[in-house]
């Protein structure tokens, strides 16, 4: 299993790395085949964030908190990728290749949610350059924006993050 820790405005410490690393092996315990597992802290105005993603055979489990404390931070952010996988275990153990995900060690207490879909929306969608389609946005006062990217010629989708900042989606094929 590897782990990656990374640390934007802080020190990673070889304390710190070990407690991330004994922490997300409480995640990996459900699966036998992992990617890179990438765990990122960072300080920003006195907030202790930590970003974990966990690629799983095509799938990607992420979860971000943040706190006061960093240990907390890490402990919660687990805690959510835990609920994530309770959650979703039997989708996961259906998508995923017979033997990969281990579902004996989620609880069943948790019963899989009725998904359904409430309301389809289609509108068009016209070809126009990234700042038209956060422009676009922000005229109707969305969170994200579909529009197909006029330079690509894909379908992209525009974001407001949590910090303010706008984040781009575009197709991997």
């Amino acid at each position: 299993m590897a782990i990656t820790v990374r640390g934007k405005n802080i020190e990673v410490t070889p304390a710190l790395k070990d407690y991330v690393s004994k922490r997300i092996g409480k995640v990996t315990k459900y699966f036998d085949v992992l990617g890179e597992i990438t765990a990122v802290l960072t300080v920003e105005k006195g907030r202790h964030i930590v970003e974990v993603t966990v690629p799983v055979n095509g799938i990607l489990l992420r979860g971000e908190e943040a706190t006061t404390d960093m240990y907390t931070s890490i402990d919660l952010v687990i805690e959510k990728l835990e609920k994530q996988i309770e959650k979703y275990r039997t989708r996961l153990s259906r998508r995923m290749r017979e033997g990969s995900f281990r579902t004996e060690l989620v609880p069943t207490s948790v019963t899989e949610e009725e998904i359904r879909v409430v309301k389809t929306k289609r509108f068009p969608v016209k070809p126009m350059d990234m700042e038209e389609a956060i422009m676009q946005m922000n005229l109707i006062n969305h969170d994200f924006y579909v529009f197909i990217n006029s330079e690509s010629e894909d379908v992209n989708v525009v974001y407001r993050r949590k910090d303010g900042h706008y984040g781009l989606i575009e197709p991997e094929f």
